[in-house]
């Protein structure tokens, strides 16, 4: 088990997972008019449970089924990728908070306060 993970967990992980799948809701986002552009997304709780056991969390990504297909080709349907995407950024922001709590945890202990 790495030092980092014996002080923060598996939070340190999560945050690097919701960084990567929030990078990639914004693609899908920022192509929502390219013809034949395929939205991909990211399993979270697949990627987590790879990471845990050290492997590549790529098969963990996945192109998006769209509920209506697009006559250009293009899957990504902004209500489906605004929400995940909004979702992530609730969940990056509670790993992130609890991250930076537990460093001022650590900076105070160390401080002797």
């Amino acid at each position: 088990m790495m030092a980092s993970e014996k002080l923060f967990g598996l939070h340190a992980t999560a945050l690097q997972l919701r960084s990567q799948r929030m990078m990639m809701l914004a693609s899908n986002i920022a192509n929502a008019a390219t013809p034949n552009y395929k939205a991909r997304d990211l399993d979270f709780a697949k990627a987590l449970d790879l990471a845990q056991q050290g492997g590549s969390t790529e098969s963990a990504v996945a192109y998006r089924v769209p509920v209506q297909a697009s006559l250009d080709g293009n899957t990504v349907e902004m209500a489906t990728e605004q929400t995940a995407y909004a979702e992530n950024a609730l969940a990056y922001r509670s790993s992130l908070a609890f991250l930076s709590g537990r460093i001022n945890t650590l900076s105070r202990a160390l401080k002797g306060e």
